[in-house]
């Protein structure tokens, strides 16, 4: 396996792309928006510099990992002669599943077709394309260069031939790939976004504040970051869109997400990205200031 695709350029897509062009692949970057490729790319090419900064890559890997990604704005073109595409849109089914129909169109039935989503079913993928056993899911952590884990995600056709060819390849990457079944979350989310979601409940019922949850969790339990500092990280419409689908796909009222968190997503008040979510990025993307709303 020398060549992939990577079908969207954001957060996920483009640390991808790195992560595979640093580690000597060519990789086929595909967006229909020029600007969110060109976008991709020059956060490909600020983590690089982040990288050599800090000594752990050359000026060469620098060079030869941008050279080894090209961009695309057409999938047909994109996906030509390329051993595996994996799918990074946006975590909308009904956008995945239009992706992996043009995907079943112009890919040879021997390319195996992943996808990045973090909760939606691989099954469910999967039925949309011939040869559905081919189909599986790459669960990567944000940031994908720096995080080990990789959740591989067996859907209900998934072969164990394409189960090891992903496990092994994702090894060659220097990650660590955990082989999890197809329900909702899988393993990380499931367990992940039911306490997120709890923090932004205990939150929303006044129990503490924004600052107070964040340190309890920190400093009582070991976590790097508070889970509303996470949030916000992940961005709360992600939250909002996975807890959707679990509480969709169990039935079960565990999952429904806060009314705060469906108000504050409503508003565009989403974390990082839009500059606000529980606390306010307008100065620095540190989480240091809580959002006016919570002071």
């Amino acid at each position: 396996m020398k060549t992939i695709a990577v079908i969207g350029a954001g957060t996920m897509g483009n640390g991808i792309a790195h992560t595979f062009a640093q580690s000597g692949f060519t990789v086929k970057l595909i967006d229909v928006s020029e600007k969110s490729l060109d976008k991709g790319m020059a956060t490909i090419a600020a983590n690089l510099d982040r990288m050599l900064t800090k000594g752990t890559i050359t000026q060469e890997d620098v060079a030869k990992t941008i050279t080894n990604i090209i961009t695309y704005t057409d999938i047909k073109d994109g996906v030509v002669g390329v051993d595996l595409v994996i799918e990074a849109a946006t975590e909308n089914v009904e956008l995945k599943l239009n992706i992996f129909k043009q995907l079943n169109e112009a890919c040879s039935h021997n390319t195996i077709l992943a996808t990045n989503t973090s909760s939606i079913s691989i099954t469910q993928i999967g039925a949309v394309v011939a040869h559905p056993e081919r189909v599986i899911g790459m669960h990567f952590m944000n940031p994908v260069p720096i995080m080990k884990l990789v959740e591989i995600i067996r859907g209900y056709n998934t072969s164990d031939e394409v189960t090891k060819i992903i496990m092994d390849l994702s090894e060659k990457l220097g990650k660590t790939p955990v082989e999890v079944n197809d329900y909702p979350g899988f393993v990380a989310n499931r367990i992940l976004m039911p306490m997120i979601n709890e923090a932004i409940e205990t939150l929303y019922n006044k129990v503490a504040g924004v600052y107070e949850i964040d340190t309890v969790m920190k400093l009582g339990m070991g976590h790097p970051m508070g889970p509303l500092q996470l949030a916000d990280f992940i961005g709360l419409d992600v939250c909002l869109a996975i807890l959707n689908v679990m509480y969709d796909g169990f039935k079960n009222p565990k999952y429904a997400p806060c009314p705060l968190l469906v108000n504050m997503v409503r508003a565009g008040k989403m974390g990082v990205k839009t500059g606000e979510g529980f606390y306010d990025y307008s100065e620095s993307k540190k989480a240091e200031k809580i959002a006016k709303q919570f002071i």
